[in-house]
């Protein structure tokens, strides 16, 4: 009382104990009654958290009730309690984002059909897994694969092979060589009256080894001859009747005056055009010496 008299303030209104004995005496009976005096909230609020702090019931009646700054201090010390356990938590989800960063970072250096291949890899190794075991207990793997595949997706995949076009476009001379090889093998016709009659004429010699010697030996017959004349002929007709699609440009300058001198004009543009560019230059602007 004598600190906030000192400070001039915590009084109702700021009353001042008078000098007269009676007077000080009623004033001062009205200052210590409790409906002038309010409690703190400060302290109601520590009052209400000591009502939620758990006590065991054998110690109720032992340990005294907690003062104001024990109260405090217990709040203080769930709030870093709380504070450390956001903090591991803040540490972890640092980590967590760091290793996810990482991870896209990989992903994203890795080719663009990555997945695929990886799938394939895996398909193909245990493709060979499969084999090897069925050649260790001895077993066709061709025919254990087969019954593993349903008849429905067996006519599928027949029909999609049959849909798709096995000539891809030109890619290299060897590939289109050998194309070639097989659309005529399959044209071929045997004669199985004339393969007859050489493998008894020859006996063991019809079938070649590496130490045999045939060259020279045979000699086609006319039929055979004429029929490779006639094949011939049919793949020198089809080629001259080929001739690749060229797009033609209205804005180009018109510097031939048939077909036929077109032709020659691109050809010489394409072997000297890179000689003569200057002098064409010159030609059409008027300037050439």
């Amino acid at each position: 009382i004598a600190q906030r008299r000192r400070k001039g303030r915590g009084f109702p209104g700021n009353l001042w104990l008078p000098a007269s004995g009676s007077e000080r005496e009623s004033r001062k009976s009205y200052l210590l009654s409790p409906e002038v005096w309010r409690i703190p909230c400060w302290l109601g609020m520590a009052t209400e958290a000591s009502d939620k702090v758990p006590v065991d019931s054998a110690e109720e009646g032992e340990r005294p009730p907690a003062t104001a700054p024990e109260l405090a201090a217990q709040k203080r010390e769930q709030r870093l309690r709380k504070f450390r356990e956001l903090h591991l938590k803040r540490n972890e989800a640092r980590k967590l984002n760091h290793q996810e960063v990482v991870e896209e970072d990989k992903r994203l250096k890795l080719p663009a059909n990555w997945e695929a291949k990886k799938a394939r890899l895996e398909w193909e190794l245990q493709e060979e897994e499969k084999k090897k075991e069925c050649a260790a207990r001895g077993e066709d793997y061709e025919k254990v694969k087969l019954l593993e595949i349903s008849a429905e997706d067996a006519e599928r995949w027949e029909r999609k092979k049959k849909r798709k076009n096995p000539d891809l476009g030109f890619s290299d001379y060897a590939a289109a060589q050998l194309r070639q090889y097989h659309r005529l093998t399959k044209q071929i016709k045997p004669d199985m009256e004339t393969y007859e009659r050489l493998r008894d004429k020859h006996g063991e010699e019809f079938y070649p080894t590496s130490n045999s010697l045939l060259h020279g030996t045979h000699v086609p017959s006319t039929e055979e001859i004429d029929r490779m004349v006639i094949d011939l002929e049919k793949q020198i007709d089809k080629r001259d009747k080929y001739s690749r699609r060229r797009p033609y440009n209205d804005d180009a300058d018109i510097d031939y005056i048939n077909e036929r001198n077109a032709k020659f004009n691109k050809k010489a543009e394409r072997f000297y055009g890179k000689y003569t560019a200057e002098i064409k230059q010159n030609l059409e602007r008027g300037t050439a010496v």
